[in-house]
């Protein structure tokens, strides 16, 4: 299951999603923090499966994604929101962000 949450803005839709198991960590690699307990209000969305994810993701009105977890990070991929090779992993959770340019 994932959070997925969507948020309006002047240039499109920017879309948060994380894998549910992942919402109150913090994990660190090195020099490198992703703190996801403390901005959880963020990705604070819909609990969803994954495949109902699929179907609701329109990657066209997508301006911008803040995507981590195996799931969300699946979904993102096969939903044309982000490429497999700008897929970064931190303690081997996989995370994404994408910026459209189109709008």
């Amino acid at each position: 299951m994932i959070y997925l949450k969507k948020y309006t803005t002047d240039n499109g839709v920017m879309l948060a999603m994380c894998d549910v198991d992942l919402i109150d960590k913090v994990l660190t690699e090195g020099d490198l923090e992703i703190n996801i307990k403390d901005y959880s209000a963020f990705y604070k969305g819909d609990i969803i499966d994954p495949k109902r994810a699929k179907v609701i993701i329109n990657a066209e009105e997508i301006h911008s994604a803040n995507v981590i977890g195996k799931e969300a990070v699946a979904v993102a991929i096969e939903s044309a929101i982000i490429e497999k090779g700008h897929v970064k992993k931190i303690k081997d959770v996989p995370y994404a962000q994408a910026f459209s340019t189109k709008f």
